[in-house]
C-alpha cells in the first residue's frame, strides 16, 4: 500500500468521525465522500471482470456495502432545526463505517504480504475467481455501495423531514 492509499483510508474514516458532531447537511457534506470514492474508483477500478465467479464475488461485496450503507444511513440522526437539515452520525453508524473500512484496509494489508497473497490465490483458484482485479473491483464497489446508499438515505430523510416541517412544500434549495 502506498502513502496515498493510507491517506485516502484515513480521510474516509475522518469524514464519518467528523460527523459525530452535528452539522448542517450541505453540498460539501455530500460531495466530499463522493469525491474520495471517485478518486479511489479512478485510481483502482480499471475494469470489472466477469469471467468465472468474478461477477458473483463483486456482487456479493457490493451487496455487503449496500447493506452497511443502508444501516448506516438509517441510524444516522437527521433532524430539521432553524431552517436547516442537520445530521449527526451515531456511534453505531461510525462503528459500521470503521468495521467496513477496517475490513478493506486489513484485506489490502494482509494481501500485500506473501502469506495473505498465497491464501487469496488459493481461495481464488478453488472458487474460480480469475484475477486480482476481481478482488479490487469487489472492494471498491463495496465502498461505493456503502457511501452512495448511506448518503442517499441521509439526503432523502433530510428532505422528507424538511418537507414535513415546511408544510409539505417542495424544497427549493435541497441542501442549503
Amino acid at each position: 500500500m502506498t502513502i496515498s492509499d493510507w491517506l485516502i483510508d484515513v480521510a474516509l474514516l475522518l469524514v464519518v468521525f467528523r460527523q459525530l458532531r452535528e452539522e448542517r447537511l450541505t453540498p460539501r457534506t455530500v460531495l466530499l465522500p463522493l469525491a474520495l470514492i471517485t478518486w479511489a474508483g479512478t485510481t483502482y477500478l480499471h475494469h470489472i471482470p466477469t469471467a468465472g465467479n468474478d461477477a458473483l464475488l463483486i456482487a456479493l461485496f457490493a451487496a455487503v456495502g449496500v447493506a452497511f450503507g443502508l444501516a448506516g444511513g438509517l441510524i444516522t440522526r437527521v433532524r430539521f432545526t432553524d431552517g436547516h437539515i442537520r445530521v449527526r452520525a451515531t456511534w453505531g453508524a461510525a462503528a459500521l463505517w470503521v468495521v467496513s473500512m477496517g475490513f478493506r484496509l486489513g484485506f489490502a494489508v494482509w494481501t500485500s504480504h506473501a502469506s495473505g497473497a498465497a491464501h487469496v490465490a488459493r481461495f481464488s483458484a478453488d472458487h474460480d475467481i480469475t484475477s486480482g482485479q476481481a478482488w479490487v473491483a469487489a472492494l471498491i464497489l463495496m465502498a461505493f455501495g456503502e457511501v452512495i446508499v448511506r448518503l442517499g438515505i441521509i439526503v432523502a430523510r433530510g428532505l422528507r423531514i424538511r418537507a414535513r416541517h415546511q408544510g409539505g412544500a417542495p424544497a427549493v434549495s435541497a441542501l442549503a
